[in-house]
């Protein structure tokens, strides 16, 4: 099933969330700027309630993000990607469409800059705008026959070794099928959204976002020809910890759970799905080149314009 749609359409945004980084400084005149030129417009602005006290934004509307999940129309994320993913996890159930900007770093998910934003935001919110939807993982724990922890992860699953030296044994299955056992550092199970991120690190292909399956990617396997696989996204995938001193599991790289020897992490693909919305004209090959560096050749001569 395709899930991701590149098509321009226009909606209707009379209500729109407003969240930023935490205790990140230099955003709070942008919040404002924001806020006012949706105000402005007639628009209803609130923003995140840690957002709102963290940087004493008392004349607007402030609420909890499951709050602005049954009422707001759009929420932009003023922030980096690990803001956008944060957020995007706890709205996905909601199904509130996502505008980025970056005040981060890379901004493969928040990729709208700070200094095109206010031009750009009046163009999207106006329904000029490119939709795609992405899809999540849930994560659950497995201890001695007993669920102990589930979640959800927009970008990967990541099982590794603890602080210790010393490898971590894994028994993956995936859909009741015997995949291997492994001796890594870990096991990275990502997203196509998660796969331009510590799965790229660890050597895994990048899946376009419109590609509906799940990477899994070794982290510095024992044996080399461990490499990365991608599976359907209809695929049920149990990995087993046998062996190794040590072993953690994270999600998205914001919850960590410590995992004991025969617990099994079951990860499927989620029910939910994250809507992004972009500037018109935007495209997935020019993020790349552009947070890649792919445009950049080693003489003047042979660089792109």
């Amino acid at each position: 099933m395709l899930l991701t749609s590149h098509s321009t359409h226009s909606s209707s945004f009379n209500t729109i969330a407003i969240v930023g980084k935490h205790m990140a400084g230099g955003i709070a005149k942008a919040l404002t700027d924001i806020a006012d030129c949706l105000g402005s417009t007639g628009r209803k602005v609130i923003f995140e309630a840690e957002t709102a006290l963290n940087f004493s934004l008392s004349n607007y509307d402030s609420m909890s993000l499951p709050e602005i999940g049954e009422c707001a129309d759009a929420a932009i994320v003023v922030g980096g990607d690990g803001t956008m993913l944060g957020v995007a996890r706890q709205l996905a159930p909601y199904k509130v469409p996502l505008i980025g900007v970056n005040q981060g770093r890379l901004g493969f998910m928040t990729d709208i800059s700070l200094d095109q934003m206010m031009p750009l935001l009046k163009e999207m919110l106006s329904g000029k705008v490119r939709s795609e939807q992405r899809i999540l993982l849930k994560g659950s724990i497995e201890r001695e026959g007993e669920a102990v922890y589930s979640t959800l992860a927009f970008n990967d699953v990541v099982l590794s070794r603890g602080s210790g030296s010393g490898m971590v044994e894994l028994h993956v299955e995936v859909d009741g099928h015997f995949m291997y056992n492994q001796r890594s550092d870990g096991l990275i199970v990502a997203t196509p959204t998660g796969s331009s991120a510590y799965a790229l690190s660890a050597g895994g292909p990048i899946l376009h976002p419109s590609l509906t399956g799940i990477g899994l990617v070794p982290i510095a396997p024992h044996a080399l020809s461990n490499r990365p696989i991608v599976v359907p996204d209809s695929s049920v995938i149990v990995i087993e910890v046998v062996g190794g001193r040590e072993a953690n599991v994270n999600f998205d790289m914001q919850s960590v759970a410590r995992l004991l020897k025969h617990d099994r992490i079951t990860v499927r693909r989620s029910e939910h799905t994250i809507t992004f919305l972009h500037p018109e004209g935007w495209n997935y090959y020019d993020t790349l080149r552009e947070k890649l560096h792919w445009n950049e050749y080693p003489s003047v001569e042979g660089r792109l314009k």
